[in-house]
C-alpha cells in the first residue's frame, strides 16, 4: 500500500469517526428542528467552514489540478452541483426516513446497504468487475451489519424503509460520482460547491415547508455546530481527499464504521450499552474493513482474483 492510499485510508476512517459521533448530535438536534431545517442550517456552517481554507490558498496561489480530457466534467462547479443535488437527496430523505421509521437499527442497516450497491452501480454502469475478496468483505461488512443494528426484526416494509433503502442507494452514488469526477476537480473546491448547493436547496426546501424556527436552532446550537463544522465542513472534505486515493469499494467499507463509532459515541455521551451481538457485529465490520486492504499483500497468484479495478486512483 502506498503513501497515497495510506493517507485516504486515514483520511476516511476519521471521516467515519466524525460521522459516528455526529449521530449524537443529530439525535439531539431532531428534537428542536425539522430534518430540512437542520439540513439547511449544517451545510451552511459547513461550507462558511471552508472559507478561510480557500482565501489561504488562494493567497497561496497553488498550483490548479491536472486538467481533465472532459473540460465541462473537469469545471469544479460542475461536478460541485452535481455532487451536491445528489447528496441534499440522500441526506433529506436519510433525515426523513429516521423521522418517520423511529427505529435506529433498522434505518442503520437499511443506510448501511450503499456498501452492496457501490459495487453493484460500479459493475452496472461503470464495467468494472467484482473481486472474490471484497465480495466476501462485503459480506462479512453486511453480516456485521446486521448484528449491530437490527435487534427486532424487519417486520413489514414500510414507507420509512423504501425511502432509507433509495437512501443507500443516492450515498452509493454520490460515492461514485465523487470517484468518477472528483479526481479531476480540485477537492476543497468541490466541497465547498457542494455544500453551497446543498445548502441552498434545504434552506428552499425549507422555506417551502415553513419550518425555519430560529429558537429552535438556538436551543440547539451545540449539534448544529457540530453537524455542520465537524460532520459537514470537515469529514465530507475528507471524504473528497480520501476517495482520490482509495477505490469505492474500499472507500465505502472505511466509510461504513460510521455506524460501529455512533454505538462508541451513544455509549460515551448517551450511557447507551452493547450487548455481545453487537460487539459481534463490530468484530466483523473491522474484519470485512481489513479484508479489502489485503488485495495489494497478496501472493501475486492470489492477487488475481481480485478486481483489475480496485486499484487506486490517484491524480495522475
Amino acid at each position: 500500500m502506498g503513501r497515497q492510499q495510506i493517507a485516504g485510508v486515514v483520511c476516511l476512517t476519521v471521516c467515519a469517526l466524525i460521522w459516528g459521533f455526529a449521530f449524537v448530535a443529530q439525535v439531539q438536534g431532531m428534537d428542536a428542528v425539522t430534518p430540512l431545517f437542520f439540513n439547511a442550517s449544517r451545510f451552511t456552517l459547513g461550507a462558511v467552514s471552508l472559507i478561510p481554507i480557500l482565501l489561504a490558498r488562494r493567497a497561496r496561489r497553488e498550483p490548479a489540478p491536472v486538467a481533465s480530457p472532459r473540460p465541462v466534467l473537469a469545471n469544479p462547479i460542475v461536478v460541485g452541483v452535481i455532487c451536491g443535488v445528489v447528496l441534499f437527496t440522500a441526506s433529506t430523505l436519510q433525515q426523513y426516513g429516521i423521522l418517520y421509521g423511529k427505529s435506529a437499527g433498522r434505518a442503520g442497516f437499511l443506510t448501511a446497504l450503499y456498501i452492496v450497491i457501490v459495487p453493484l452501480l460500479a459493475f452496472v454502469f461503470l464495467r468494472r468487475r467484482i473481486g472474490v475478496l471484497v465480495g466476501v468483505a462485503v459480506a462479512f461488512s453486511v453480516a456485521g451489519f446486521y448484528l449491530l443494528c437490527v435487534t427486532d426484526g424487519f417486520g413489514s416494509i414500510g414507507l420509512a424503509d423504501l425511502l432509507l433503502l433509495f437512501t443507500a442507494v443516492l450515498f452509493a452514488t454520490h460515492i461514485l460520482v465523487i470517484d468518477e469526477l472528483g479526481s479531476h476537480v480540485d477537492a476543497i473546491a468541490l466541497s465547498f460547491i457542494q455544500f453551497c448547493t446543498t445548502a441552498v436547496l434545504s434552506w428552499i426546501g425549507s422555506a417551502i415547508e415553513g419550518s425555519i424556527d430560529w429558537q429552535g436552532a438556538f436551543a440547539a446550537w451545540e449539534p448544529i455546530l457540530y453537524a455542520g463544522i465537524g460532520s459537514v465542513g470537515i469529514a465530507y472534505t475528507l471524504q473528497a481527499v480520501g476517495q482520490q486515493w482509495v477505490p469505492p469499494t474500499q472507500a465505502s467499507l472505511l466509510m461504513s464504521l460510521e455506524s460501529f463509532f455512533s454505538a462508541v459515541g451513544g455509549a460515551l455521551f448517551l450511557g447507551e450499552m452493547m450487548t455481545p451481538r453487537g460487539y459481534l457485529g463490530c468484530a466483523l465490520i473491522f474484519l470485512g474493513t481489513m479484508l479489502a486492504q489485503m488485495p495489494a499483500r497478496l501472493p501475486a497468484w492470489l492477487s488475481r482474483s481480485s478486481s483489475a479495478s480496485d486499484r487506486p486512483r490517484g491524480r495522475r
